[in-house]
């Protein structure tokens, strides 16, 4: 592994301990534990790392002519202060990324022992060394969150913002469908011009752009944390969508209405049972093509 490398991975913490073996042995090494050491008791500003390099070398060459001696020491020094401020800004400004695949469940702890478990297909994205400044996550896909209290809370998404002091709270932001039910807390939601307070139970659907009315929710918890989907009164396009992320298959329906309404449930450790679920109540009957895809009919 280079030498660049190295001390990339010791700034990060990173090393493995045959990495920190070959990290031991370089010639620096003493230096470099020193050069930290001295610099963590201040926080670099925005530092351009080319730009802070060009102007320690040109110093030096400047001074040559006066102690040559000098110069190899500095290239050093310069060299090493440029990794390391570099690493640290660049290190500051990168997002922790998570994401699921088809059929995949997560839980990530946040910075603050908020806690999000993500749904299958979705993404989470947020900023650890910005996190005392700003609470704020960005979600695709759908997510149940429990916040800690604290400063507000903000999830971030493509349809709308979600934000909250400390609650329990669940997003789902799939193609047209942008739905936020409160279960504990309150909850604020900023959807185009308008912003919604929700109360314990209330529920806030936008579907293909329209607010769809809904009954308050009863349970403490979104069904899909228990591995099960429910639906009520909801486009049967929607169904099959989740059905295709918890199973990770293609299901082709394009001999039927997928406008039509579904409620009902099907869980997600079964895959025959499943299909029934969803085909018996609207008169569907299904045939596998193959290990990955499914093709619905009427009968």
């Amino acid at each position: 592994m280079k030498r660049e490398e190295l001390i990339k991975k010791w700034l990060d913490n990173e090393l493995n301990p045959q990495e920190l073996e070959a990290f031991k042995k370089l010639e620096d090494y003493g230096d470099l534990v020193k050069l930290s050491d001295n610099v963590q008791h201040f926080k670099a500003p925005e530092y351009n790392s080319e730009t802070e390099l060009q102007s320690v070398l040109q110093k030096i060459d400047s001074s040559k002519s006066n102690n040559r001696s000098w110069l190899k020491p500095l290239v050093g020094i310069a060299a090493v202060l440029t990794i390391f401020f570099g690493v640290r800004y660049y290190s500051s400004t990168l997002d922790t990324e998570i994401n699921t695949i088809a059929s995949e469940k997560t839980s990530v702890e946040l910075p603050d022992a908020s806690n999000a478990t993500l749904n299958a297909l979705s993404s989470l994205k947020f900023n650890n060394n910005r996190w005392t400044n700003k609470r704020e996550v960005r979600l695709e896909g759908e997510a149940f969150f429990k916040v800690a209290k604290g400063s507000k809370f903000d999830v971030i998404t493509e349809d709308g913002i979600v934000s909250v002091l400390g609650t329990e709270f669940n997003v789902k932001q799939r193609d047209n469908l942008f739905e936020v039910v409160c279960y504990e807390g309150l909850v604020g939601v900023v959807h185009g011009n308008n912003t919604i307070k929700l109360k314990p139970g209330d529920i806030y659907t936008i579907l293909d752009g329209k607010l769809i009315a809904k009954e308050k929710e009863t349970q403490n918890a979104p069904s899909w944390l228990s591995n099960e989907s429910y639906f009520k009164s909801m486009p049967f396009k929607e169904v099959v969508a989740e059905f295709e992320r918890q199973y990770n298959v293609t299901i082709t329906s394009e001999s039927i209405d997928t406008t039509l309404l579904f409620t009902g449930n099907f869980k997600h450790n079964d895959m025959d049972l499943a299909l029934k679920s969803i085909t018996l109540p609207l008169n569907l009957k299904y045939s596998l093509k193959n290990d990955s895809t499914i093709v619905l009919s009427s009968e």
